[in-house]
């Protein structure tokens, strides 16, 4: 089967502090700040990525937020919300989760998981 290759395309808004590397599609609504997107990589109509790092082979679906972030080699569906997360990598993050860093204590790891799932903590 052949496949198209990614053609890079900005759609949406891409501040002077961000930066784009490689084969990048930015679709519609969707804003980059102060923020780096390597790709081959999607971001969605109306999604916002805020001071984060988008590594490779990643899609992060419509109408997401990423903060202070750094991701990669995953894919995020629609209306997810991921913020203070140092480092996700090789990871499906459904539609509506939220995964954030909550700065509670004691310090603990907090999981909703669905069935079928796999989780792999440092």
């Amino acid at each position: 089967m052949y496949s198209k290759p990614l053609e890079s395309r900005v759609d949406g808004e891409v501040d002077a502090a961000s930066q784009l590397v490689g084969r990048v599609v930015i679709e519609e609504g969707a804003r980059i700040i102060n923020s780096t997107v390597r790709g081959p990589a999607i971001i969605g109509k109306r999604t916002v990525l805020r001071d984060t790092y988008v590594g490779p082979y990643t899609s992060i679906f419509h109408d997401c937020e990423v903060s202070n972030t750094e991701i990669e080699h995953s894919i995020v569906l629609e209306h997810s919300v991921i913020s203070d997360i140092p480092r996700l990598s090789d990871s499906l993050i459904g539609k509506e989760a939220k995964v954030r860093r909550s700065g509670a204590r004691p310090r603990a790891n907090r999981l909703m998981v669905g069935d079928h799932s796999v989780i792999d903590l440092e």
